[in-house]
């Protein structure tokens, strides 16, 4: 009796990791799992939700047209509030819980660093589209973007204020990594012309009161004041008229937000920013137009600044995934590599 016994629980442990295994190679053989860290909530929800979308769009696209390889993608969302810890957090959570084998985001820059070691060690390929850091550029052999850096989109940026003629310039600035690089980018290239950087001030993200810098930039008194926020661009410039601060404003592409625009109204009038890195309406092959139409009709508004880059970010991981014909980060990686020239809706 005891040998049956025994023949009975090895049969059923044999049938039972039979099942599993068979359950394995089912779901392996079905999906594509790529994680995706940016902020779904918090002060940070808008950025992300845009990018979300485009996201979302580029992957409905190629699981209508048999996925990549023949496998549908699936997108696992993790919401990071637009922190670093958070971004860190949720990166583990993906890598080790739900086995992804490439993270889209983290939005901002600052995340963005902040996991990079992660997916370094853990030999996952990351590719942002909100990252925009000098830093980034050398944050490690797993990590890519396909969002411009400031050390090229912040110097443009800087030379066409120069040559605006406004030599003697202040800058008020977010305390993180984007922040820092437009900053530094701009006081260098403001060196080199010859112009003058006369006082930059620093804020934490989602801080409400701005009067100390703003007080301290008044007295610098200078020709024109960047502002490199998020939306504390709205509370900046209420705050500047409040202190009698009538001073042209410089910003970035983050500028380009309808929501900044419609609170302070006609406090940005005449402000002048850059917009590097989006889309035009045609693009070189009609796809940024045929790309604008689908959003509206999908979403029934127009895409912000982070779709395209996050659809083309999804468009450039899959193309990645299919010329490896593999789904091993490292050979993921080293076919990134050798993306070039790709004919995103971003690149006009």
């Amino acid at each position: 009796m005891k040998k049956i016994w025994i023949g009975l629980i090895i049969v059923v442990a044999v049938v039972t990791v039979a099942i599993l295994i068979f359950t394995r190679i089912g779901t392996k053989s079905e999906e594509i799992k790529i994680g995706v860290i940016t902020p779904l909530s918090g002060s940070s929800a808008k950025y992300g939700i845009d990018i979300k979308r485009g996201y979302d769009l580029a992957v409905k696209e190629i699981n209508q047209q048999n996925g990549i390889n023949g496998k549908k993608l699936k997108l696992i969302y993790e919401d990071s509030e637009g922190k670093p810890d958070k971004a860190v957090a949720v990166a583990h959570k993906l890598i080790q819980q739900d086995k992804v084998i490439a993270v889209l985001g983290p939005l901002w820059s600052s995340p963005t660093l902040a996991v990079a070691p992660i997916v370094e060690r853990n030999k996952v390929v990351l590719l942002s589209s909100g990252a925009s850091s000098p830093k980034v550029t050398n944050a490690g052999d797993f990590v890519f973007r396909n969002e411009i850096s400031d050390a090229y989109g912040a110097e443009q940026s800087a030379k066409l204020y120069y040559n605006q003629e406004f030599e003697k310039i202040a800058i008020i600035y977010i305390n993180n990594d984007y922040g820092i690089g437009v900053k530094n980018v701009t006081v260098k290239t403001y060196r080199e012309l010859g112009g003058n950087v006369v006082v930059s001030e620093a804020f934490e993200q989602d801080a409400k009161d701005f009067r100390t810098q703003l007080l301290k930039i008044k007295e610098a008194n200078p020709e024109a004041i960047l502002i490199v926020s998020y939306k504390e661009a709205i509370l900046i410039l209420t705050q500047m008229k409040e202190l009698g601060i009538d001073k042209q404003i410089l910003s970035t592409p983050l500028f380009e937000d309808s929501e900044i625009i419609q609170k302070v109204g006609e406090l940005a009038e005449g402000a002048i920013y850059s917009y590097y890195g989006t889309f035009g309406l045609e693009g070189r092959n009609g796809q940024s137009k045929k790309f604008k139409k689908e959003f509206f009709d999908t979403y029934s508004n127009e895409p912000g600044y982070y779709s395209p880059l996050g659809y083309d970010a999804v468009k450039i991981l899959a193309r990645a995934i299919q010329n490896a014909d593999s789904e091993k980060p490292t050979d993921i990686k080293q076919a990134m590599y050798k993306i070039k020239d790709f004919p995103g809706v971003s690149v006009t």
